[in-house]
């Protein structure tokens, strides 16, 4: 009997490409950093829910009506938290290049995304960006920095610019990704527009353990946003059933979550053998986190795309993600809707983000 072949996996990302991938969320409390940590582990639940959203109806609902029909969603309780901070939501969807590498990351080196927000916040805190005040609290240990809202009502959402926020950034060729319009000089402060009130008291549901790298499962929030569904551990575990049809980074991974015939399964749609398979015509892939320009056929603009590895090849990128969420959006939203045609907002045109996602 031949032997079992081994299942190979990419090289893993540099604390530099981590660090770059981060930078803009890396400041924010901490119950909202868990919940879009894992929502970016479902990036196509993430296109869902932001068209959702989109739909004038749903974007009317508020309070108890919002949290019935959330309730409904067959979403993951991460994405349904979400809906309240609709700003952060659209940003996360906007830049899905940069979701789907935050996720894939997350999911392939959990404790080095972790080890990497706590860097750049002891650099933060350095610089003079990072301390307590009216809309936050910065506690704990310098090894381990916690953000927590002064409130658990009221949630402000930090904006600032990546590149100012944590002094001299340290690794001048991992640039950090920043989403916001930002003047020419630097205010390395952070900024917050008005605080925003989540229409329901459950949506903080993970809770970081920073020292042992996991998020921690509150189960009775929770059960609040997907009854009878609870995980059986108090630790949060991926769940392969909210990826849908989006492929696995690397055969590694995907043989983790859904078993090694599931590298057989990926090899057949095309994806590299190994992680040092070149790209046609002999020309070596790009190495996996490095990034390179181009269109972005989502918005009309150019931002950084990693090109190794194919996150969405499988059915192509951007517009493809998005026609995908649109063919399976009826079928999955309960009650269906029709869906409008929405125009594809350009941020860049945009002052920097304002985060409101309920009463001001």
């Amino acid at each position: 009997m031949a032997a079992a072949q081994p299942v190979l996996s990419v090289p893993p990302l540099t604390a530099e490409q981590i660090d770059r991938l981060v930078a803009p969320i890396a400041l924010y409390p901490d119950p909202l950093l868990a919940q879009i940590l894992i929502a970016s582990t479902y990036p196509l639940e993430v296109v869902e829910a932001d068209r959702w959203l989109q739909v004038l109806a749903n974007a009317a609902l508020r309070g108890d009506d919002l949290t019935a029909v959330l309730r409904q969603q067959a979403w993951d309780p991460s994405i349904k938290s979400l809906s309240a901070f609709r700003g952060v939501l659209r940003m996360i969807d906007d830049n899905l290049s940069w979701t789907e590498q935050l996720g894939n990351a997350f999911l392939a080196q959990q404790a080095d995304v972790m080890d990497a927000v706590q860097r750049l916040r002891r650099l933060a805190e350095t610089a003079g960006s990072l301390a307590s005040g009216p809309q936050q609290t910065v506690s704990g240990p310098q090894s381990e920095i916690a953000i927590e809202p002064v409130s658990p009502e009221t949630v402000y959402v930090p904006v600032y610019n990546p590149l100012c926020a944590f002094g001299a950034w340290p690794a001048p060729d991992y640039p950090p990704y920043s989403f916001g319009t930002w003047s020419g000089y630097c205010v390395p402060v952070l900024e917050f527009g008005g605080g925003i009130y989540p229409s329901f008291g459950f949506w903080a549901w993970g809770f970081f353990e920073w020292r042992r790298h996991h998020i921690r499962i509150d189960h009775n929030r929770f059960a609040q946003f997907h009854p009878r569904h609870e995980p059986s551990g108090e630790v949060w575990q991926h769940n392969p059933a909210h990826r849908h049809s989006v492929p696995y980074a690397d055969p590694g991974t995907a043989a983790r979550f859904l078993g090694p015939a599931a590298t057989a399964r990926r090899e057949f749609r095309g994806f590299p053998a190994t992680e040092a398979a070149p790209r046609a015509g002999g020309v070596a892939a790009t190495p996996p986190g490095d990034s390179v320009l181009t269109p972005n056929v989502i918005r009309g603009v150019r931002e950084p795309e990693i090109t190794e590895p194919p996150f969405f090849q499988s059915f192509g990128r951007g517009a493809d993600a998005r026609g995908d969420a649109a063919r399976g959006f009826s079928s999955r939203m309960s009650p269906p809707r029709a869906m409008p045609a929405m125009p594809a907002p350009s941020f860049h045109a945009a002052p920097p983000p304002s985060f409101g996602g309920g009463r001001r």
